[in-house]
């Protein structure tokens, strides 16, 4: 199975707009990962043991899509049809049974439509979304970029793939959203969105709310 994913999916990264569907195997989590964004995670269920090793040999990524009705483990989850192709950059195995990885969002995906292997993994048959090409960050938006900026330098800028590009409304947008303590059905509205100004625009209106810009 893993064998006709190879280079199937990396083909497509490059594409501003593909509409080819390809397989990939899913990783529904309580979380919404987006496009350059970078999410620990801990594998430890055979199914995804199988898949990240696989997803390894072969330098292929994974869907991440955040759980619609079920949970992490256990019986099989049910996804939202937007997620986010995931590359494993970095992983160890401190503790036997449990992988550690470390995964860094590439690109938007809509699920057509999943099938479950014997072993509970979900594999979907998918297209990619339109890129967001960088956008200069509008002034009037400029508050999302320093109050980002602020979260950064607290948290620390290894939490992020570099570089950071805070002149970059999509940048701007993707990291406030996954950054910001708001709910995840928010989030995943987000991810959605393909207009990145409008993503900017509830953005700086929570920021605001939360006296945090004007």
């Amino acid at each position: 199975m893993f064998q006709k994913l190879k280079n199937r999916i990396t083909d497509f990264l490059n594409e501003s707009a593909d509409h080819t569907a390809f397989e990939l195997p899913l990783f529904p989590l309580n979380t919404v990962l987006f496009p350059g964004g970078i999410l620990p995670a801990r594998v430890f269920e055979q199914r995804y043991m199988d898949m990240t090793k696989a997803c390894l040999s072969d330098n292929t990524p994974f869907g991440i899509c955040y759980i619609k009705e079920g949970s992490e483990v256990g019986v099989p989850a049910t996804p939202h049809n937007i997620g986010c192709l995931a590359k494993i950059i970095d992983w160890d195995m401190q503790q036997l049974g449990v992988l550690n990885i470390k995964a860094l969002g590439l690109r938007r995906f809509q699920v057509l439509e999943t099938r479950t292997e014997p072993d509970g993994l979900i594999i979907a048959s998918a297209r990619l979304l339109p890129l967001e090409p960088e956008l200069p960050l509008p002034t009037e938006h400029a508050a999302c970029a320093s109050v980002l900026k602020h979260i950064v330098e607290r948290v620390g800028e290894d939490k992020f793939e570099l570089p950071l590009k805070y002149d970059d409304a999509v940048w701007v947008g993707y990291r406030l959203a996954e950054v910001l303590p708001i709910k995840l059905s928010a989030k995943q509205n987000m991810l959605e969105m393909n207009d990145t100004i409008v993503r900017l625009e509830v953005l700086h209106r929570f920021l605001t709310q939360q006296g945090l810009a004007t």
